[in-house]
């Protein structure tokens, strides 16, 4: 089977776990945990907590470096990892030890190089073996994607690529052709972290990125409570939540992970006013 084959008849599993929460009249919980933090096995208990309490799409961090999108906790989980023997390749017994367990999409996101270091196709490979679904990678432009398209079609993964509220119609439009499975819109300009508010840039990222053909779009950067949940719910098809989960790992173990997860679920649903006639019927 050619690689172009194999990728027009594998599903996007992202796209069908989004597709599974609109058909409930939702959005998706989709939530973020750093592999390997505090330790692998660790790691995998939360990322199982995750879904076992609301979560739709996991979203599996590899420590970096150098991490130029992260906030304070993030980087401060991602360096505990790292210092404590995390390897890249340990991220598959993380996707691996999630999916076995539950029925969650697992993503991993990463920035570039330790793809490229690992190799593109071996690195594709191994997630897919996984049961990995695909990768978000917010230091990648499809411009310079050309191993990716190649190595995602073969294994039938998905690939996420970031707008935000900067985008140019042109950059849009490339993402959003470029993307399979979701576009993740970054509702702000600057580095992850839990905020108080929503940025009001959120929407019209979104809605910038539906105008240029997306179908699924998510939105990240700042989300930490169930109305944050709401509130975006209301215009995004999946509502991205990572540096209040690390904290609550930091703080409170798995079982952290799991009570936030359940209260931030509280937020998915729908108020009567954010319904369109179509779901309404």
């Amino acid at each position: 089977m050619s690689a172009a084959t194999q990728s027009s008849v594998t599903p996007s599993k992202c796209a069908a776990a989004l597709d599974i929460a609109k058909a409930q009249g939702r959005p998706a919980l989709i939530g973020y945990l750093p592999a390997g933090y505090p330790d692998v096995e660790t790691s995998i208990a939360a990322g199982i907590a995750l879904a076992n309490n609301g979560a739709d799409i996991i979203e599996i961090g590899i420590p970096y470096s150098d991490p130029v999108m992260d906030g304070p906790v993030i980087q401060a989980a991602t360096t505990q990892a790292l210092a404590n023997g995390f390897r890249v390749a340990s991220v598959f017994d993380v996707v691996a030890g999630i999916t076995a367990a539950t029925n969650a999409v697992v993503v991993v996101m990463t920035y570039w190089n330790p793809v490229l270091r690992l190799g593109v196709d071996e690195f594709s490979a191994r997630l897919a073996q996984a049961g990995g679904a695909g990768l978000i990678t917010p230091d990648l432009i499809p411009d310079e994607a050309a191993e990716w398209f190649a190595a995602s079609d073969k294994y039938g993964l998905d690939r996420i690529f970031l707008v935000a509220p900067s985008s140019s119609a042109e950059r849009m439009a490339h993402a959003v052709e470029s993307s399979r499975g979701f576009v993740y819109a970054v509702s702000i300009m600057g580095v992850t972290g839990a905020r108080t508010s929503v940025s009001s840039a959120a929407q019209s990222v979104v809605t910038a990125a539906r105008e240029a053909g997306a179908e699924h779009v998510c939105v990240g950067l700042g989300v930490s409570t169930a109305e944050h949940v709401r509130e975006i719910g209301a215009y995004a098809d999946g509502v991205i939540v990572g540096t209040a989960l690390v904290a609550a790992l930091r703080d409170g173990g798995p079982e952290g992970v799991g009570a936030l997860a359940a209260d931030l679920s509280k937020g998915l649903t729908r108020t009567p006013a954010t319904l369109t006639a179509k779901d309404q019927h």
